[in-house]
């Protein structure tokens, strides 16, 4: 992927592009979410939803990019593409098994990446009409509202989310948990690997962990989380926009003790 800084007149334009995509893509989520009842879901592969409204979203949010900035990349969860030098990466529908059995937690998640940088991200769940949003360098906002993550420091009054995936062994997810729990941390799981990374951004949970990731389920939540003052693993410079990986973002105050329980680094960089 080829590097270079973008200029700030065009991420101007590009925040305000991302702000109004995911909201607009957010009405035919929550019309889906209404109709999902009548219209099911099916299954993509073990423990892996489709509905249709997957597909609606992204293809909204792609069309809305191909007019407004053609020349970006687009990198989605259902049509797949491939980065350029700017891309926009997006999941339409992150947490499908809660939003196809009805359960309101889910979101839209769109991130904006230039050269090897994450720039702007954005976390929407329609239901609940709730818009987490970062630009590099700017903070983190849930409503137009600033957001930092948790001031816990200490494992037994933490709350950490911790995400399975089918890409790694049952055991090492285990392995990881137990070392977890055995910290004294309260452990969950919400089904939706996006919202848990908002969430340790607005500190409603204190840290977010999982073996694999794919780009789209993270970059947005991972630049909250870091412009909300916490931290989190060098995911792109890993090659994690092409290929994915691990994931691990904290409150300052556990991050050292999370990252020795799960084996996963921090980018102290």
């Amino acid at each position: 992927m080829a590097t270079g800084a973008i200029e700030a007149s065009d991420l101007d334009r590009r925040e305000a592009f991302c702000r109004q995509v995911v909201k607009s893509a957010g009405e035919i989520a929550r019309k889906g979410f209404a109709d999902i009842a009548a219209g099911g879901y099916r299954m993509k592969g073990p423990q892996d939803f489709l509905t249709e409204t997957d597909a609606a979203v992204e293809r909204h949010i792609k069309e809305q990019v191909a007019q407004a900035f053609p020349q970006d990349g687009f990198l989605g969860e259902e049509t797949g593409g491939a980065p350029a030098r700017e891309t926009w990466v997006v999941d339409p529908i992150d947490g499908t098994a809660n939003f196809a059995r009805g359960i309101p937690h889910y979101c839209i998640a769109v991130a904006f990446v230039s050269g090897e940088e994450t720039e702007l991200g954005a976390i929407y769940n329609p239901s609940l009409d709730e818009l987490h949003f970062a630009r590099r360098g700017r903070g983190a906002v849930r409503n137009g509202k600033p957001i930092h993550v948790a001031a816990t420091a200490d494992f037994d009054s933490a709350c950490v989310e911790f995400g399975w995936s089918n890409r790694k062994s049952n055991s090492g997810y285990i392995a990881a948990l137990s070392a977890i729990l055995d910290r004294g941390a309260n452990v969950r799981r919400g089904a939706s690997g996006a919202l848990g990374l908002a969430f340790v951004a607005d500190g409603r949970s204190d840290a977010y962990a999982e073996l694999h990731m794919n780009p789209w389920d993270c970059l947005a939540g991972l630049l909250l989380v870091k412009e909300a003052g916490g931290l989190v693993g060098p995911y792109l410079s890993q090659g994690g926009l092409v290929h994915g990986g691990p994931v691990i973002a904290a409150a300052p105050g556990i991050a050292a003790g999370l990252a020795q329980a799960t084996g996963l680094h921090l980018d102290l960089a």
